[in-house]
């Protein structure tokens, strides 16, 4: 019997009994469904935490910083009362503060074995901006370093080359500072006010060029964007009046090392800050817990997918054993007529492998359908704020693997009532009742 013949035969067997048959696709189906689907949830959350890790930052930059603990301890330790150090300064977060970094640190940063460029990152504190209404909020200024983007609602984004001052407006403040919408915002100019060291207060207008969206995570979120030269303006108006040692005090810094770099060459470029006593962080780190999470989180559900996979194999295997049962007498004429026990074997393992691509195949299928009108309605309605997110999304390339391990299970099922099959004796098959 040719190959194709065998697997012509294996299809018609297949539905002989027609209920088991449906009742062991079933099974199948459902755990290929839910496989899917968890495969979709990670392939479409890890998609939207790529596309944040590009606008957070460049994946060949870290950010450097000097511990407060580096330079005599950390208030609130149980080491005693610490000394005060006029150079430590406040990050924002609850109990966290640096060592402004000087251009001394700068200098040391550079002439670290692996860093090709290192830029101060410039904090810019405003007191509020002020819209086309006239109303004041309270607001940051971001910084955008080369290789970080943001997702725009409308607009473009700053350009670091024109010597007018552009900026581009969170999607968040675009209502209440008097615009309709983003595009009616775009070409509108908006004010921002700093107060330097002398107490003065500055007013500085900045036009509108783009709108960003929100996001998980990015250089805006409650933050205006600005170019060069408004960061500029900005940051001469706040630091008037203060000596020049106190104008060249940073956070932190943008540390450029080879883009081709290795995980472990990075550990290494690390380990080479922390001997100088700095920390780098990389956007991986910055995201490294939240992706841990959701993998976990797949995970888990992909195992119970699997589980239910197990359980239907069993069902093959019943489905097959019966059959191999009900057709003994046939077996045994197929060898009579000279087939060899491997086509025989062949043949049984074609048709639960063929069972396995029916039951993948219709839940793969299912499981698109669904999750994609899914993460549609979602997109609009609980999710309507995380624009840019595909909550489950489907890659071609996943998906085939999945048919192609259900398959295989399948067809590892059927190796046992195949082998049987096989073994039959054709003058005892033949004389079965």
């Amino acid at each position: 019997m040719r190959t194709s013949d065998l697997v012509s035969s294996a299809a018609a067997n297949t539905f002989r009994s027609k209920t088991r048959t449906l009742l062991t696709i079933l099974a199948i189906f459902i755990g290929a469904f839910a496989l899917t689907l968890t495969s979709g949830l990670g392939t479409g959350i890890n998609a939207y935490i790529d596309d944040t890790v590009t606008s957070i930052g460049a994946t060949d930059v870290m950010t450097a910083t000097k511990p407060a603990d580096s330079a005599g301890g950390v208030p609130g330790s149980d080491t005693g009362p610490v000394e005060y150090d006029p150079d430590v300064v406040a990050t924002g977060i609850p109990g966290a503060s640096v060592v402004a970094l000087t251009p001394d640190d700068l200098d040391a940063l550079a002439d670290i074995e692996g860093v090709l460029e290192v830029e101060p990152t410039r904090s810019i504190s405003p007191d509020y901006i002020e819209g086309a209404n006239g109303d004041q909020f309270v607001a940051g200024v971001g910084t955008l370093i080369p290789g970080m983007t943001v997702q725009l609602e409308a607009g473009t984004v700053p350009d670091d080359d024109a010597t007018e001052f552009e900026a581009v407006l969170p999607l968040s403040y675009v209502e209440p500072m008097g615009f309709d919408d983003g595009e009616s915002a775009l070409g509108e100019n908006i004010t921002i006010a700093l107060t330097d060291a002398e107490r003065t207060t500055h007013l500085i207008e900045a036009t509108v060029v783009g709108v960003a969206e929100e996001a998980l995570a990015g250089p805006t979120g409650e933050s205006v964007l600005p170019n060069e030269a408004l960061t500029d303006a900005l940051f001469e108006a706040q630091t008037t009046g203060l000596p020049d040692d106190e104008v060249e005090r940073y956070l932190q810094a943008s540390v450029w090392f080879d883009p081709n770099a290795t995980d472990e060459e990075i550990t290494e470029l690390k380990d080479l800050l922390a001997e100088e006593g700095y920390t780098g962080t990389t956007v991986a780190d910055q995201l490294g817990a939240f992706t841990t999470i959701i993998d976990g989180i797949v995970l888990v559900l992909n195992a119970f997918a699997i589980i239910a996979l197990l359980a239907a194999s069993f069902g093959i295997v019943n489905t097959l054993f019966m059959s191999v049962q009900e057709r003994t007498r046939e077996i045994g004429l197929m060898k009579a007529m000279g087939m060899g026990s491997g086509r025989v074997f062949t043949l049984f393992s074609l048709e639960a492998t063929f069972i396995g691509f029916l039951g993948s195949a219709i839940g793969v299928g299912i499981a698109m359908l669904v999750g994609t009108a899914a993460s549609n309605a979602l997109s609009t309605t609980l999710l309507s704020n995380l624009p840019g997110l595909t909550l489950i999304a489907f890659d071609p390339i996943s998906v085939t693997v999945i048919v192609l391990i259900v398959m295989l299970i399948a067809f590892l099922a059927g190796t046992l009532p195949a082998a049987k099959a096989a073994r039959a004796d054709p003058v005892e098959s033949l004389r079965y009742e």
